[in-house]
């Protein structure tokens, strides 16, 4: 059998081979018949969790869910005991790997099993008996890498507790159904401490691990009643963490917490028989609850005034990401007051990496409030963005310019926007010009011929006639590029003759960029434009003084004509 040689590397010391191990004989388990497959594989599982070598165990505290559901009532009773023992086992590592795998035999068991977890007198004491572990591994008395694993298991456990939820629904027996939401309730009372004892913990890892995984917390726990209101205040106590990394993970999350749609109450509201930042039971009739509940991302966005305050770039710059995505939730009057606000501060933010991200991020809240609010705010903050003193922030700039066209429009667009993209063709850097011809080309496309014509192209042809050959050959690449993106009459009339007069500068660098551009964009006239206009300009240019200018006309000559003789 395969799995013998498999069960001694599940115990050797290396923890790839054991995982590679692992999912081999998981693998073959599932080609095995039933009588083979308890007494092979299941026999193998027992034979591992009471090894003496503490790596053989490691193996098993793995295996236990993978194998449960298709194990008997007695054998399922005989491997949670094997379970437990490994949850206590005394070496750490066995733990750390007991911990991590708790959540999915939580999982497995509910849905193995259903609502048979609390009435089957069989399996009465599963549920319990799963739920002492996980608070014996989230104490305060086990490592940190054990206490690490405590919000995965809560996911986990969220998802279970929905599951049967749903099972709930389809119950025939009222009483029954209602039995279930009892013990359901039970649960998350026991549960929902252990989450907000590692939003406490010690450790910061512990509580950088909470913050970047409660998003799937909450939506785990959505549709289980009373847990928003304990798990959005812990949220925000996230958000005020001591440590900056804590805060910015929390802040990652903050617009998939908000998505929960959740009703929860007002940060500091309290009413009779209810203390919501302490997540107790609030027993309000639904009248009450219906007068007084807010959705999530109401009561988040009470919050963001005090993150663009944060001394951390990285917390500021991770809020420029995901805030505007509170908009389409919000909707446009409390977008204007609530949100609006914190991202004009962004806006202005020290930090160019956030107003790069916050620029970015722009089209959700664009869409909600409209252009004029922002119009004010975003032009300045591009402004400075574009004589940032690292090019790779300018670059960046260039490349969200065409979305913001496209989101914003043409209004958008006034003198100093659009001395600014021209201007660009100037950059010291060879990178920062290349986006910017490619930049106008783009903005064409998007705004049409009749405005680039307008608008564009008169301060691209002055750059043509400046004293540096550099710009002037930026120039000329960057005419090309807009000619391949506008109607093919504005093309011949208004940048063809431009292009090819441009075959008089004195520099040759000049020259055969222009009988480079004249490659790029004879493809896109006819037969008698090629022939009348664009062959005899690089006939001439096959005779110039430079070799280099030569060489290109003669390779565009050619390649034009290949093109020309396949489209007949």
């Amino acid at each position: 059998s395969l799995l013998t040689p498999l069960e001694l590397l599940l115990a050797v010391e290396e923890s790839v081979v054991r995982e590679k191990a692992a999912a081999s004989v998981i693998a073959i388990s599932q080609s095995l018949s039933a009588a083979d497959y308890t007494h092979e594989f299941v026999g193998m599982i027992g034979r591992l969790a009471n090894k003496e070598w503490f790596t053989a165990r490691i193996s098993a505290c793995t295996l236990i869910a993978h194998a449960f559901p298709k194990m008997g009532p007695e054998l399922r009773r005989t491997h949670l005991e094997y379970f437990a023992k490994l949850c206590k086992d005394d070496v750490p590592m066995v733990r750390r790997i007991a911990s991590k795998n708790l959540g999915t035999l939580f999982y497995t068991v509910v849905d193995t099993l259903g609502a048979a977890v609390f009435f089957d007198k069989s399996n009465a004491n599963y549920s319990l008996t799963l739920l002492d572990l996980y608070e014996l591994l989230a104490g305060g008395d086990q490592p940190d890498s054990v206490r690490l694993h405590t919000t995965e298991n809560c996911v986990c456990f969220g998802r279970a507790m929905a599951l049967m939820l749903g099972q709930s629904s389809s119950s025939s027996s009222s009483l029954e159904k209602e039995e279930i939401m009892s013990r359901i309730d039970a649960l998350v009372k026991r549960i929902l401490p252990l989450i907000a004892a590692t939003i406490d913990d010690r450790s910061w890892r512990v509580r950088w691990t909470a913050a970047s995984k409660f998003a799937d917390v909450v939506h785990a726990f959505k549709t289980l009643h009373g847990a928003m209101d304990a798990l959005v205040p812990n949220y925000e106590k996230l958000l005020q963490d001591p440590e900056a990394e804590v805060r910015t993970a929390a802040t990652y999350n903050l617009s998939e917490v908000a998505k929960t749609k959740a009703m929860v109450y007002p940060a500091g509201w309290s009413g009779a028989g209810s203390d919501s930042d302490n997540g107790m039971d609030i027993d309000d009739d639904d009248e009450t609850k219906n007068t007084h509940r807010i959705p999530v991302a109401q009561r988040l966005v009470t919050r963001l005034v005090g993150l663009t305050e944060d001394d951390s770039v990285n917390v500021r710059a991770a809020l420029a990401m995901v805030a505007t995505e509170l908009a389409p939730l919000l909707g446009k009057d409390a977008s204007v007051s609530n949100l609006l606000p914190p991202m004009l501060l962004l806006l202005r933010d020290s930090s160019s990496e956030v107003r790069l991200n916050i620029i970015s991020s722009l089209s959700l809240l664009n869409d909600v409030i409209g252009t004029d609010l922002l119009h004010q705010s975003l032009l300045p903050a591009i402004l400075d963005l574009a004589d940032d003193g690292k090019w790779r922030i300018r670059l960046a700039v260039i490349e969200r310019i065409p979305l913001l066209a496209k989101q914003l429009g043409s209004d958008f667009f006034d003198d100093r926007l659009l001395g600014l993209c021209v201007g660009w063709l100037g950059d010291d850097i060879s990178s920062i010009r290349e986006a910017a011809a490619k930049n106008l080309q783009e903005l064409t496309a998007l705004l049409g011929t009749d405005w680039s014509v307008q608008n564009l192209f008169p301060r691209v042809r002055q750059v043509m006639e400046h004293p540096s050959y550099l710009r002037r050959m930026n120039a000329v690449q960057a005419t090309a590029l807009m000619a391949t993106a506008m109607d093919v009459n504005s093309a011949q009339v208004e940048v063809l003759p431009i292009l090819m007069e441009m075959h008089y500068d004195p520099v040759p660098n000049v020259r055969f960029n222009v009988a480079k551009g004249l490659g790029i964009v004879g493809t896109v006239f006819d037969r008698s434009v090629y022939q009348g206009q664009i062959v005899p300009i690089l006939t001439l240019m096959e005779n110039d003084p430079d070799r280099d200018v030569r060489y290109f006309a003669s390779k565009t000559k050619e390649s034009l004509s290949v093109a020309f003789e396949k489209s007949t």
